[in-house]
């Protein structure tokens, strides 16, 4: 049903082009994604951001959601510390810092997933994102504003993350005998990006955790599929439409981090797993019929039970923008150029509001938008920007040289 017909690669993109591209994802950036969350996010009552606003940037709902305000910070912190030196984006980013630690942290140490506008707390999740998150945001925030101290409280919170990773009941869920021993792919993909951020260049300090997060991540991927949820070593639950679950987004998300660390470490087989995870994900979870990334699927075809499954949701585009580029950008195969053009040319059709600034985040399998929103529980000023820079600077980089990897 979703599996696309062979395709034929596309022509090796000239600078020229490489130049062009590159304007146009600068423009979509700074002039409209960058201004639209300028305007409108800053709380200048309380601090901090104002995450649910509607398709004009109008506040719908005051209720701020950690992780989000966390990755926020980690935005403007990137690009006041890696692009320009703008004082507005330092002062944006440390007023959602500010009121992070001021308000976010549990009396336990636990970061709570949501609060108030002026930073009650309204729920802690059982999970460990919300930490994941702050931990970037002080991360990167003490790069951009030269605090060591923020980073020392970084370190201490990965320190925290860590003993989470290893005992899952110290989340606060509770192990109830008739759970299937399966794993969550998310959480040894998200920690080893947040050591990617945290580290730096020491990320020789950090070898044993990554080292068990890549093993994680590669039991999790068989036969030609990164499953969402897998045992300890490896072991799959077909029975279960839980353990049949894939996410395309999450998977081509799950390739970049690992090819980010193929490069550090100068790993070929890793580099290899990470393309097939990318590849192989992207081209199992395009919509021939309609175009686009589907959301969920089987892994045995059976329908999924998620009733989203074939939405057409931001994230998994940007995460697949990313990762196609940066397969481009090592490699130079005219079919992961394809790959990019074509996730490239779905998303900048459908989801950019040429209208108010920003991208919307939900179509529905046909493309059409189904929530004018621009900022939600789990939309935010994170995916769209990130993947716009991300890929601006490889642009540049392969117009520059074109045909070197």
């Amino acid at each position: 049903m979703c599996a696309s017909p062979p395709r034929k690669a596309a022509a090796m993109p000239e600078a020229r082009a490489l130049q062009a591209l590159k304007t146009e994802f600068e423009n979509e950036l700074f002039e409209s994604v960058i201004p639209f969350w300028e305007r409108h996010s800053p709380d200048r009552t309380h601090g901090g951001y104002f995450n649910h606003l509607d398709r004009a940037g109008q506040v719908y709902d005051p209720t701020k959601n950690v992780w989000l305000q966390a990755r926020q910070v980690w935005m403007f912190s990137k690009l006041y510390h890696e692009v320009a030196q703008h004082p507005r984006w330092l002062t944006l980013a440390r007023s959602g810092l500010d009121f992070l630690r001021d308000h976010a942290l549990a009396p336990d140490g636990r970061v709570y997933f949501a609060l108030t506008a002026d930073g009650q707390p309204i729920y802690q999740q059982r999970k460990l994102f919300s930490e994941c998150f702050f931990a970037m945001a002080l991360a990167e925030h003490a790069r951009a504003s030269g605090a060591p101290r923020l980073a020392q409280a970084a370190r201490a919170m990965l320190a925290t993350i860590w003993e989470m990773v290893l005992d899952p009941a110290k989340t606060g869920r509770p192990a109830l005998p008739g759970a299937p021993a399966l794993l969550p792919l998310a959480v040894p993909m998200i920690v080893l990006n947040l050591i990617d951020e945290l580290a730096g260049d020491d990320f020789a300090a950090y070898q044993p955790q990554v080292d068990f997060c890549i093993g994680r991540l590669r039991h999790h991927f068989a036969g030609g599929k990164l499953y969402e949820y897998a045992g300890p070593s490896g072991e799959l639950r077909l029975d279960l439409a839980q353990g049949r679950l894939l996410n395309p987004g999450h998977a081509i998300e799950a390739g970049w981090f690992l090819l980010r660390w193929a490069a550090r470490r100068g790993d070929a087989p890793l580099t290899q797993l990470a393309g097939d995870i990318i590849r192989q994900s992207f081209d199992l979870g395009w919509d021939a019929e309609h175009g686009g990334l589907l959301y969920f699927l089987d892994a045995e075809g059976q329908s999924p039970i998620q009733l989203e499954w074939d939405m057409k949701l931001w994230w998994p585009h940007c995460e697949a923008l990313v990762a196609l580029l940066m397969l481009y950008a090592l490699e130079r195969d005219p079919a992961d150029w394809e790959r990019f053009m074509r996730v490239k040319g779905y998303a900048f059709a459908h989801f950019p509001d040429p209208a108010h600034g920003e991208w919307f985040g939900y179509l529905n399998r046909r493309g059409e938008v189904t929530h004018t929103f621009k900022g939600g529980p789990y939309k935010g000023c994170f995916h769209v920007p990130r993947a716009l820079w991300l890929c601006w600077r490889l642009l540049g980089r392969l117009a520059s040289r074109p045909a070197d990897p």
